[in-house]
């Protein structure tokens, strides 16, 4: 097996300490800022949902400072965005190169997309059970954890998938401007060196890794609505 894969790719064999640094530091870079994403977003989702003017807890000047920043940071392409964090990127982590200086620019571009997403799956809960655990005494809190989370959750699961695979495209992104990972190894071993099998190496990787994120997803999704539709039957 090992014979066919070298006979197949040659050149990859030849760096292959190298590939597997560049394989770490793309999943160093996607777990530690997808985590930081979701956490952030899931929060400034949940405070856009709550405070807008229909919101469950409305307040103006909240709902409007949050909803400017992430309009502003979501409209920044993300090669700008990673030169522009440059300074904040060096004061925060002491570099603004490899996994260390990739995290901060990966969570400024990911986060406005997740927080956008989050606040739509957020919108779709039924306004009935709001209402009705109103009615109940619940307080916002409540609502928030045991509503809007809880109902949402199938829908969470979706666009937390369709933003991680949004994310790993970003890591190859910053990989290209010296953040290291799959996307710089492609240019600076496969591209600049003119060696086609590395390049093909690196799409075929990143599709697998696309895919079964895409499964994963889709199928945790599908169980947690069935598990919703259950219950709603049920009662």
């Amino acid at each position: 097996m090992n014979g066919f894969l070298e006979n197949l790719f040659p050149n990859l064999f030849d760096y292959m300490k190298e590939f597997q640094k560049a394989v770490a530091a793309t999943w160093q870079m996607f777990w530690l800022a997808g985590i930081l994403s979701f956490l952030i977003g899931l929060c400034l989702g949940v405070i856009l949902e709550a405070a807008k003017p229909s919101g469950i807890r409305p307040n103006k000047g909240l709902y409007h400072i949050t909803d400017v920043v992430v309009n502003v940071f979501r409209s920044i392409p993300f090669v700008i965005l990673l030169i522009f964090l440059i300074p904040l990127t060096r004061a925060i982590t002491g570099t603004a190169i490899g996994v260390k200086g990739a995290i901060i620019p990966l969570v400024f571009g990911c986060v406005p997309f997740y927080t956008r997403q989050v606040e739509t799956a957020l919108a779709n809960v039924d306004p009935g059970k709001i209402e009705a655990a109103r009615s109940m005494g619940c307080t916002t809190k409540d609502i928030i954890f045991r509503v809007y989370l809880h109902e949402a959750v199938p829908e969470l699961i979706r666009v937390t998938t369709t933003t991680a695979i949004s994310l790993i495209g970003l890591t190859t992104m910053a990989g290209a401007v010296g953040a290291g990972g799959i996307g710089s190894f492609a240019i600076n071993y496969g591209q600049s060196l003119h060696h086609q099998d590395i390049v093909n190496v690196c799409v075929i990787l990143l599709l697998i890794l696309v895919s079964l994120l895409q499964t994963l997803g889709n199928a945790l999704a599908k169980k947690t609505t069935n598990r919703a539709l259950f219950r709603k039957y049920v009662k």
